[in-house]
């Protein structure tokens, strides 16, 4: 047994390690070919595919590099100093697939994905292997506690279930919003804001004069011309962030420069994305057409393709001194943000989808958003360093980050796992879950979302 387990897991080690831009190609390739494209149309889809996300992360990389310093020298100006150090998305992630049992996950929520999508359960392909990591660290951290491995595959699982549903409800934002259809995007950092973000949006609908505030970055090109022009907005944007974090004023020139590259160059990088996207999503309509009576399936990819949006970048920059204040002031906060602040993107852009470009909103939003993962990143500190520890990682103090058990979808499933009663904790979580399903998609409708997300549309 211990042969098979390891052989699995240095065969999907190797794999995983050739990274994303290895993966993309040859699972599109693979997608391509399921879909009965022709060979060359599947590899050329596959690599035009590659090539707009290698852009798209460029241009991500670009940016979190440009917000880094400014954030951090934030976090110094504001004398923050809390005993708990966010140390990014990026470590977790390393934990995470460095698990021993990180392989038998991977071959659970793939396999929930296809038994999903064969029950009709589902809409969503998550081809998106490697950010399987954002379901499977509740389950790692649960048998890193529990030494239970039962408890971990039903976490993970859970996560997996939510994610894909989730993705599904969440899809007609992704396709109307960001203008890229027959995508789904089950990213858990990007996908977990709605958690507190549907209920905000609503009880604000419901409160007049609130309701009708609208501050879009369309809006302010009407009212305030080349301003308003998202290239030129980011410049304002990064300079104001380079100045408010006291830079010299080159770099917070050249700070500003580097936003405004970003929000010119990330439309172009997008749709190339969508271009070699269109050929897999026809064939794939084509075949759901023909074998499963025009059902309509949608591929679930890294949400990295969206939060190069002017808005998501907007919001996101105004969020960043916002988060460094928030966890100066909350009572009880020991987590002191600073690798992921310059991932904020990725934390904002559901909710500002959510609010269809409304900033105003969005911002109000995602102020309960941000500091739920402050208190989320806090109380789970402990076992995340111990877990981290067990990998042979060593760390000065105690670590969180704004991913992971911070998450508000990863909270409530991890807490619940590892509970006096785990048991019944789990139920409860399964039948709210369900009562939220059906509510959903008997109650409200998807064409009554899709309606919603398609408000406002050009």
């Amino acid at each position: 047994m211990d042969v098979v387990a390891n052989g699995i897991y240095a065969a999907f080690q190797a794999f995983l390690g050739a990274g994303a831009y290895v993966m993309l190609p040859v699972i599109i390739t693979i997608l391509g070919l399921v879909f009965r494209l022709k060979p060359v149309k599947a590899f050329q889809s596959g690599m035009t595919i590659t090539c707009g996300f290698v852009g798209i992360n460029l241009l991500v990389n670009l940016l979190k590099s440009a917000v880094s310093p400014a954030a951090s020298a934030m976090v110094t100006n504001f004398g923050l100093n809390l005993d708990i150090t966010d140390v990014g998305w990026g470590a977790i992630s390393s934990v995470t697939w460095a698990s021993p049992i990180v392989a038998f996950l991977v071959f659970e929520i793939l396999g929930i994905n296809v038994l999903m999508l064969i029950l009709k359960a589902t809409k969503t392909m998550d081809v998106d292997i490697w950010n399987y990591h954002h379901m499977m660290i509740a389950g790692i951290l649960v048998f890193y506690v529990t030494n239970n491995f039962v408890l971990a595959l039903i976490a993970s699982g859970l996560m997996a279930i939510l994610s894909f549903k989730l993705c599904d409800w969440t899809q007609p934002l992704v396709e109307h919003f960001f203008g890229i259809p027959d995508v789904s995007l089950p990213t858990v950092s990007y996908l977990s804001s709605i958690i507190i973000a549907a209920p905000l949006n609503w009880v604000i609908d419901r409160i007049p004069g609130l309701r009708d505030v609208n501050l879009s970055i369309k809006g302010l090109q009407k009212r305030i011309g080349f301003l308003g022009d998202p290239m030129i907005l980011g410049f304002i944007l990064g300079l104001a962030m380079g100045l408010l974090a006291l830079m010299p004023i080159d770099q917070a020139f050249l700070t500003g420069v580097n936003v405004a590259a970003v929000m010119a160059l990330m439309p172009k990088m997008t749709a190339m994305f969508v271009e070699g996207l269109m050929p897999i999503s026809e064939a794939a309509q084509n075949m759901t057409s023909k074998y499963f009576g025009g059902r309509s399936l949608t591929i679930g990819l890294d949400a990295a393709v969206v939060v190069g949006n002017p808005d998501v970048i907007t919001t996101a920059l105004v969020m960043i001194p916002i988060t460094i204040f928030l966890a100066f002031i909350l009572p009880g906060n020991h987590m002191m943000p600073l690798a992921d602040l310059a991932v904020v993107t990725f934390r904002v852009a559901m909710v500002v989808a959510l609010c269809r470009g409304n900033v105003f909103r969005s911002i109000l939003i995602s102020i309960p958003v941000m500091t739920a993962i402050l208190y989320g990143g806090t109380f789970a500190a402990p076992y995340l360093t111990g877990l981290a520890q067990s990998t042979g990682l060593e760390f000065d103090g105690q670590i969180a980050s704004m991913a992971g058990p911070s998450m508000t979808q990863t909270a409530i499933v991890f807490w619940s796992s590892i509970s006096s009663n785990p048991w019944l904790a789990l139920v409860v979580v399964m039948l709210a879950f369900a009562g939220i399903w059906y509510f959903v998609e008997k109650r409200i409708g998807l064409d009554k979302i899709e309606a919603y997300a398609s408000q406002g549309e050009e």
